[in-house]
């Protein structure tokens, strides 16, 4: 096991070893142990009561936070010449079509989201070894598959996640920045986590969330109450 240095030891001491707190307090206490010179992220982990190698307890969902992700989130939009317009008032970064496909068949995948239409999907299937392990392939489930290509582009600049549990049945989102506001850190995640409670799969049996840990950048963890009122 790696030694902890000493800003690492100061962190885990302002931990209360076995305390669960409440969404309130575990933000204000991740902004006090982080101590990156950067703007760390601050994430969650969510671990669920399901079996998400069973199709019908999959959850996969959208949020948009309220206080935004406090990333500067790089989009392209793959439309036809007559929505080009509309996606650059939007402001998406990268905006055409064929001109973007050949530079993804090049391994250029330079964005965080791509945003797209119904009738340009059957051009990105080939692209799916690219874009897939990437998580880049835009989806309808997740609002990046649409004719309304300026509300997708808005969303997303605006601080709209997409989210689904792994094998392990766990889900981890970024839900804002070190740099945040205790209030605005708390109010991002309780968004994310009242979304995760209405998706649960009707076929999960117990306890649906069974735990909830946040963290910034290479932080400890902190335990936090997974009764969401």
């Amino acid at each position: 096991m790696a030694r902890l240095t000493k800003k690492q030891k100061e962190a885990v001491a302002k931990i209360e070893k076995g305390r669960v707190y409440s969404v309130g307090e575990a933000s204000a206490l991740v902004k006090e142990i982080t101590n990156t010179k950067f703007d760390a992220s601050v994430d969650l982990a969510i671990r669920l009561g399901v079996d998400p190698r069973k199709a019908n307890q999959m959850v996969r969902g959208v949020v948009t936070l309220p206080h935004g992700t406090g990333k500067d989130v790089k989009v392209l939009a793959l439309v036809t010449p007559d929505k080009e317009a509309e996606a650059k008032e939007a402001g998406a970064d990268y905006v055409g079509l064929d001109e973007y496909l050949d530079k993804i068949k090049g391994g250029w995948t330079n964005v965080d989201v791509i945003v797209t239409m119904p009738s340009v999907m059957g051009k990105l299937g080939p692209l799916g070894r690219v874009l897939g392990p990437r998580g880049l392939m835009p989806n309808p489930k997740t609002g990046t598959v649409t004719m309304d290509i300026a509300k997708a582009v808005s969303d997303v600049k605006a601080g709209k996640i997409d989210f689904k549990v792994d094998k392990t049945g766990i889900v981890h989102a970024s839900i804002g920045k070190a740099s945040f506001s205790a209030d605005k850190i708390a109010g991002n995640a309780n968004e994310l986590l009242q979304t995760i409670m209405k998706l649960k799969p009707t076929a999960a049996k117990g306890v649906y969330v069974k735990s909830i840990f946040m963290s910034s950048t290479m932080s400890p963890s902190i335990a936090v109450d997974n009764k969401i009122g």
